[in-house]
């Protein structure tokens, strides 16, 4: 891919939100950030990844990250390559034995795990940037980077505003994320 075309991206956030936890991208000299969707388990492996969180057995992000390591692969970088029907599309960059060149399809939630493995660098096509970036709330720059404290929170306050059909739904995302350690 033309490096004029992509933008280099960081986690501005992974949070929790009245539609599920997403994944904050931004380019260093932007407001805006590129919201990306994620599921329960991704967020959960991407959040202990950028924390420097380990766990007795290793995540699947992990297994894969050790598996390529074991293999002599590196991760030299990963795209956010496109925007379609809602849906974002990445590419995972692979180099192995230092001359061996190879671009994987993988879901962004998929490369940015891995990418922090590897601690390999971010980026997003410009026409991403340009189409799907939002302006970030100033309240929501702080918050935790933790999405199963989040997770929790809004169990409680679902419980304690008697939601408990929303209650029911985090318990269960609760539930899965903690089955997969």
């Amino acid at each position: 891919m033309d490096e004029s075309l992509i933008d280099r991206v960081v986690i501005e956030n992974i949070s929790f939100s009245n539609m599920g936890f997403v994944v904050l991208l931004r380019k260093a000299d932007s407001r805006n950030v590129l919201p990306i969707f994620v599921g329960p388990n991704e967020a959960h492996s991407i959040a202990a990844a950028y924390n420097n969180q380990s766990f007795p057995r290793p995540l699947t992000h992990d297994l894969f990250a050790n598996t390529l390591k074991l293999l002599d692969c590196s991760i030299p970088r990963i795209v956010i390559t496109d925007l379609v029907d809602n849906v974002f599309f990445s590419k995972i960059y692979l180099v192995r034995n230092e001359s061996e060149k190879y671009q994987i399809d993988a879901r962004p939630s998929d490369a940015i795990a891995l990418a922090l493995r590897f601690g390999a660098p971010l980026f997003a096509s410009k026409l991403v940037m340009q189409t799907a970036t939002v302006v970030l709330p100033e309240e929501e720059k702080n918050e935790s980077m933790d999405p199963v404290g989040e997770l929790k929170k809004e169990l409680e306050l679902a419980i304690s505003e008697e939601r408990y059909e929303d209650a029911a739904r985090l318990r269960d995302e609760l539930k899965k994320i903690n089955n997969e350690n």
